[in-house]
């Protein structure tokens, strides 16, 4: 997934949150909450909605790294390479088993 995939990602994951929210006018290195008016109910539900999208787990101690669109991308491209056990998995080959 390329970082405009993910920027789109997050992006829509904001404007279904808040529907009124203006797409163009998002600015990437200021606080959603400062440029958004997003309360915590409606940070929770974009949290969310992330993971439904791309599938991580995104715990909540990693919250403060989704607070900023600049924030997201970078946190989520790192998260969405790693793979769902947020370890690295190169192309090609296959997660060792435990038997």
């Amino acid at each position: 997934m390329t970082r405009d995939e993910i920027t789109s990602t997050v992006v829509d994951a904001l404007t279904r949150v808040a529907p009124e929210i203006d797409p163009a006018s998002i600015q990437a290195g200021v606080s959603f909450r400062d440029q958004l008016d997003l309360d915590s109910m409606d940070f929770l539900n974009f949290v969310l909605a992330l993971h439904e999208r791309l599938g991580i787990d995104i715990p909540e101690v990693d919250y403060p790294r989704l607070y900023s669109l600049e924030g997201a991308v970078s946190y989520l491209a790192a998260k969405v390479t790693a793979g769902p056990a947020g370890q690295s998995n190169p192309a090609g080959s296959s997660p060792a088993k435990l038997c």
